[in-house]
């Protein structure tokens, strides 16, 4: 039944998406970040339906070239290129340009589909379209698991899907806490109270399941969003009691055991788990100098753990960082790249709040800009100590941010046709600008 009910999504977004190519991308964006069909049991697990979102998105780009731009509209996408040439020459001279092929194809693909993204949304129907389905993409993931945490007082780990990017707990984890941030944003939006309240709880859920992970990673990550997206807040004394009685609730809920294992945070010295990552860190500086392009995209190998290590007989070769994952892989000139990517992104977050906070017509944008930079402030911290370099989700926060400040340094409000008659839903979910009641006395 999951199979063919995920088939039925699929199938008429893909035709959809040869006439209206933006369509495609968000059908790729549900399939890359929510993974349904790793839930499923039949045909659908291993059928190529990320390829055939790709392709029919490309064939519809090709044949509507009007529907396309330039996706290099500001310096993050330059970066994102120039990353990715660098990722491909680090491949290339990299130890085992074989077996890395696999995941050179799927990052490249990744980031193909980011570029595709900058090149075919445009209108702010299309950009809030995009925030909602990307968001919730991975919140109806984190909904069920903190039903799931609360259900069973935090006793068992939440996992996300079988097979993904994020299947292990601490990566679904920093996943989740990115995406509280664009559920705050999207509740601003709404139109009506019931929905508001409903995504209150729909973010405290999300968050029990961050924590019902058991990721010290993903706590920490949690901790540095929460203290950013409160003083964010527009009344900060009401938003810090409800954020301190929300923590103190999800907090009794958690077992002993979860407390004994965040305890370990400040325990470094004597936990053999921190050990292994900080033994996995120096491998990876040591070996940046020793390969300048990089090995490839495995650096986790036991032989360059054996070569570098200062305490080879601690911990394992993989990294546990995204930082110290791309200085392995890509040397320091990769991770040159990498964090001046993210660095000019939270520029451009910062800059699009401000050009936008002033117009009325683009609130909204300022917001996005806002809580973007919440979510990326809880991938720098979480990440820290996650292997989720090439993660999809932080490159799409990425092209939310162009995407947006574009529309805004456009003036885009001025110029862009609002629907006649938009659907209601689209007014509830903000999609489109609400009604301005004309005034008194007009014609």
């Amino acid at each position: 039944m999951r199979d063919i009910l995920i088939m039925m999504i699929v199938i008429p977004a893909a035709l959809m998406a040869l006439r209206r190519p933006w369509i495609g991308v968000l059908l790729w964006t549900w399939l890359s970040l929510m993974n349904p069909h790793r839930y499923a049991f039949g045909f659908s697990v291993t059928a190529p339906l990320a390829a055939i979102a790709a392709v029919s998105t490309l064939v519809g780009m090709l044949a509507a070239p009007k529907d396309r731009e330039s996706p290099f509209k500001g310096a993050p996408p330059v970066i994102l290129l120039i990353f990715m040439a660098w990722m491909t020459l680090s491949w290339v001279m990299g130890m085992d340009r074989a077996n890395d092929y696999a995941q050179w194809d799927k990052v490249m693909k990744i980031n193909l589909m980011v570029l595709v993204t900058l090149m075919l949304l445009r209108t702010r129907v299309q950009i809030m379209t995009f925030v909602w389905v990307a968001t919730f993409s991975l919140a109806l993931l984190g909904i069920k698991g903190g039903l799931f945490t609360i259900a069973n007082g935090g006793n068992y780990r939440v996992w996300g899907p079988p097979g993904s990017f994020i299947y292990d707990n601490n990566h679904f984890a920093l996943a989740l806490v990115m995406t509280i941030p664009l559920m705050r944003f999207l509740q601003m939006q709404t139109q009506a109270a019931w929905l508001k309240l409903a995504m209150t709880g729909g973010m405290v859920l999300v968050a029990a399941s961050a924590l019902g992970s058991h990721s010290r990673g993903g706590f920490l990550a949690i901790c540095a969003m929460t203290l950013v997206l409160w003083w964010r807040g527009r009344n900060r004394f009401v938003s810090g009691v409800v954020l301190a009685v929300v923590a103190a609730v999800l907090l009794a809920f958690m077992p002993q055991e979860w407390s004994d294992r965040i305890a370990t945070i400040g325990e470094y010295n004597e936990d053999a788990s921190a050990q292994g990552r900080l033994s996995a860190w120096a491998t990876a500086w040591n070996a940046a100098f020793h390969y300048p392009f990089g090995v490839g995209f495995n650096a986790a190998r036991p032989e360059l753990f054996q070569r570098f290590s200062p305490n080879p007989e601690v911990g394992t070769p993989v990294a546990h960082s995204i930082y110290f994952q791309v200085l392995g892989q890509h040397g320091f000139v990769g991770l040159g790249l990498f964090l001046l990517l993210w660095g000019v992104t939270w520029r451009w977050a910062a800059k699009l709040r401000r050009e936008a906070r002033d117009i009325p017509q683009a609130r909204w944008a300022a917001d996005l800009g806002a809580m973007c930079q919440v979510s990326l402030v809880g991938y720098a911290v979480g990440g820290a100590f996650l292997n989720l370099a090439h993660f999809d989700w932080p490159y799409d926060v990425m092209a939310m941010v162009v995407m947006a400040r574009v529309w805004v340094r456009r003036r885009s409000w001025e110029t862009e046709p609002v629907p006649e008659s938009p659907r209601r839903w689209q007014h509830l979910l903000g999609i489109v600008p609400p009604r301005v009641p004309a005034a008194k006395g007009a014609a």
